[in-house]
């Protein structure tokens, strides 16, 4: 089963908007676990950022999806990065 493995980095200069926007994020990846599409997301225990796993077509079709992710509408991630990931050991293996 690939996933979709999703990195954001997030810029000090922004800690203070994501602390006024987070239940936003958290609603919405919270839909996409309803929906199965989220597989499991979290923050980087330093701050600096966050890993989510998403069950996805493709990685274009995910970073299309997450453009919709209220921390990308307000500006307050500063880099993401969207790749396949193939696991093939572990708790992610069918």
């Amino acid at each position: 089963m690939p996933l979709i493995a999703v990195t954001y980095l997030y810029s000090p200069t922004t800690a203070d908007g994501r602390d006024t926007h987070r239940a936003a994020p958290r609603a919405w990846l919270a839909g996409l676990f309803e929906q199965k599409t989220l597989i499991s997301s979290g923050p980087y225990a330093d701050g600096s950022g966050a890993l989510i796993l998403v069950d996805g077509p493709d990685a274009a079709s995910v970073e299309t999806l997450f453009a919709q992710d209220p921390f990308a509408v307000e500006n307050l991630i500063e880099s993401a990065t969207f790749l396949e990931w193939t696991p093939v050991m572990g708790a992610f293996t069918s």
